[in-house]
């Protein structure tokens, strides 16, 4: 199997809204250990969030779009009160599957909703950062650049969305180490196939367009930053 050309046509089994609720609810808790090793978020959150987050000298919101079942939102904010910021997060997701995942992760800091970027926009909500973690691989190209553009109008700051970069190191590495995380799972399966649908840096940097600024973060990972 060559990973030279990105495989936009492949399918993950987490998408298809009739797989098994069990295995499902499995991936979306275990996602807290995977993303923790291979997401990368603990190196964004230090050169590129928490820098930002500090020089506003006030309680900031932050938005996380695509937020499956709070993982992510639940160690920045973690991250972030070690740190001594005042942040307010919500967690966005439009899959209803996620919801009674996520809610176990809801504080009094972390909020948890059914809904998307659009729907937010048009409500007038507002927020210092919006980020999303694996989603942009997920999207066809007009839903991309919809999702990109939606997700700089919901901020008067920063957007930062983070993916995999697509690779034969990430494959081979990942096909090794998911699988003891894997059984019960669609882990292993719906990871490799969402390396095989990631982008390049110069791949999303074009599909993109101006004013995003893509950048390899690691061999395994790869950011799209816009201010706004």
């Amino acid at each position: 199997m060559s990973l030279r050309e990105r495989d936009a046509d492949v399918l993950e089994l987490m998408d298809d809204p009739d797989c098994d609720p069990q295995r499902l609810a499995a991936t979306l808790r275990r996602f807290d250990t995977v993303n923790r090793l291979w997401s990368g978020w603990g190196d964004v959150y230090r050169s590129r969030l928490a820098p930002f987050l500090s020089s506003l000298g006030r309680p900031a919101r932050v938005l996380d779009l695509g937020s499956g079942g709070g993982d992510l939102v639940a160690r920045l904010a973690a991250l972030a009160e070690r740190d001594g910021l005042s942040v307010q997060w919500l967690g966005a997701d439009p899959d209803p599957r996620t919801q009674h995942i996520a809610a176990e992760r809801a504080t009094g800091r972390i909020e948890f909703r059914c809904t998307d970027a659009a729907t937010l926009h048009a409500d007038g909500e507002r927020f210092d950062a919006v980020l999303s973690n694996h989603v942009l691989h997920h999207l066809t190209p007009d839903g991309l650049r919809s999702f990109a553009g939606e997700s700089l109008a919901l901020t008067d700051g920063i957007a930062l969305h983070s993916d995999i970069r697509r690779g034969r190191v990430p494959y081979v590495l990942y096909s090794l180490g998911v699988t003891p995380f894997a059984p019960g799972t669609f882990l292993r399966t719906d990871g490799l196939r969402s390396i095989r649908r990631s982008y390049l840096p110069g791949e999303l940097a074009a599909a993109l367009g101006a004013p995003w600024r893509v950048e390899a973060a690691s061999p395994f990972r790869v950011v799209a930053t816009a201010h706004a």
